[in-house]
C-alpha cells in the first residue's frame, strides 16, 4: 500500500517555521524542538510541529463551517418570505453542503490522498453503512418529513410514553436525529424522525388547527332534560376557549342503567394549550349550574337478593343468639 504523503502540510508547517524564526528568536527555538521530535512512516517524516499545524487546520476549517452554518440560520430567519418549514428544510440543506464543502477543503488542505484508500474503500464503506445506518435514515426521514410537510414545527401530536398514557405535546424543533415534542407538564420527548415516517401519528394540527371535544354528562332519571340540555350548552358557551362557529351542541347518547347519557360536544383552535384542562372547566361550570337548578348527578344503585338456603338460615340463627347474648349482658 502506497503511504499517504501529506506534503502539503509539511510544506505549510516549514514555511511558518521560517517565518516564526524571523519574527521571534525564541518562538523559532519552541518550534524547533516541536520539530525534532518526530517519526519516520516510509518516505514521509512527521514531527510533533507538523501534526500541531494539522491540528489546527482542522480547528480552523471546523470553526469556519461552524460559524457559516450559524450565520446562514440567522439570515433564514430573517427571511419572512419562507414560512417556519421552509426556514427549517433550508438551513438542513445548506448546513450539509457547507460541512461537505469544508470536509473536501480540509482534504486538501492536509494534502491527503483519497485514492490511497481505494482498497479500504469497500471495508470502509460497509462499516459505515452498518454504524451510521439509523443516523442517515433518521436525516433523511426529517427531511422528507419537511419537504411533505406532514410534520413540522409548531404542530400538535399525540405522544404516548412507555406506560401507554398518552399526552399532547407540541414540535419544538426536528433535528438530525430526532423531533422534540414538549407537552403541557413540560416533558420533552425526543421522537426518531424514522418513527414518524413508519408509524401513525395523530397530528392535531396538519390541515386545521380546530379541534373537537367531547364531555360525557349524566343526569337523573326524572330530571327536566330541556333546562339540563340548556344548562350544559350555557357551560360550553361560557368558556372562552370555546368557540363560537360552530357553536356548541349537546346531545342525548342514551338510557343508561342509573341516569340518562348526554354529551356536550364543542371546538377549540388551541390543542396545545391542553384538552383535560377545557374539560375540566366545562365539567366544573356543569356542576356549579346543576347545584344551582336542584339537578342530580346520578350515582350507580344496586339492590341485593339473597336466596334462601339452609347455610343462610343458620348463619341468621347464629347471628340472632349472639345479638341476644350481648343484649344480656
Amino acid at each position: 500500500m502506497t503511504p499517504i504523503p501529506p506534503e502539503d502540510t509539511i510544506r505549510s508547517a516549514d514555511n511558518l517555521r521560517d517565518v516564526a524564526h524571523a519574527k521571534s528568536q525564541t518562538v523559532g527555538s519552541i518550534i524547533d524542538t516541536l520539530d525534532s521530535v518526530a517519526f519516520t512512516l516510509g518516505s514521509t517524516r512527521m514531527s510533533l510541529w507538523d501534526a500541531a499545524v494539522g491540528i489546527s487546520l482542522i480547528l480552523i476549517v471546523i470553526l469556519a463551517a461552524w460559524s457559516s452554518s450559524k450565520v446562514c440560520g440567522t439570515l433564514l430567519r430573517r427571511a419572512t418570505r419562507l414560512d417556519e418549514t421552509q426556514r427549517v428544510l433550508a438551513h438542513k440543506i445548506t448546513s450539509m453542503l457547507i460541512w461537505a464543502f469544508a470536509f473536501f477543503v480540509g482534504i486538501d488542505l492536509l494534502g491527503i490522498d483519497l485514492t490511497a484508500f481505494a482498497i479500504f474503500s469497500g471495508a470502509f464503506g460497509l462499516a459505515i453503512g452498518f454504524g451510521l445506518q439509523k443516523t442517515f435514515g433518521n436525516l433523511i426521514a426529517g427531511l422528507i418529513l419537511l419537504m411533505d410537510r406532514s410534520i413540522k414545527p409548531g404542530d400538535v401530536i399525540s405522544v404516548t410514553d412507555q406506560a401507554g398514557n398518552e399526552s399532547f405535546g407540541q414540535i419544538r424543533r426536528i433535528g438530525i436525529r430526532a423531533i422534540s415534542v414538549v407537552t403541557r407538564d413540560k416533558t420533552e420527548y425526543l421522537i426518531p424522525n424514522e418513527n414518524l415516517m413508519v408509524n401513525q401519528v395523530v397530528n392535531w394540527s396538519y390541515s386545521s388547527r380546530d379541534v373537537r371535544v367531547k364531555v360525557p354528562v349524566s343526569v337523573a332519571y326524572g330530571t327536566d332534560m330541556e333546562l339540563a340540555e340548556r344548562l350544559m350548552a350555557e357551560a360550553a358557551k361560557d368558556n372562552p376557549r370555546i368557540l363560537n362557529a360552530p357553536p356548541p351542541v349537546v346531545l342525548m347518547m342514551g338510557f343508561g342503567e342509573n341516569a340518562i347519557q348526554f354529551e356536550i360536544r364543542f371546538w377549540i383552535d388551541d390543542p396545545e394549550d391542553g384538552l383535560g384542562s377545557v374539560r375540566s372547566e366545562v365539567l366544573r361550570r356543569v356542576w356549579k349550574l346543576f347545584r344551582e337548578n336542584d339537578i342530580v348527578v346520578p350515582f350507580p344503585q344496586r339492590d341485593i337478593n339473597l336466596r334462601r338456603s339452609e347455610q343462610l338460615d343458620r348463619l341468621i340463627a347464629a347471628m340472632e343468639s349472639s345479638e341476644k347474648t350481648s343484649r344480656k349482658t
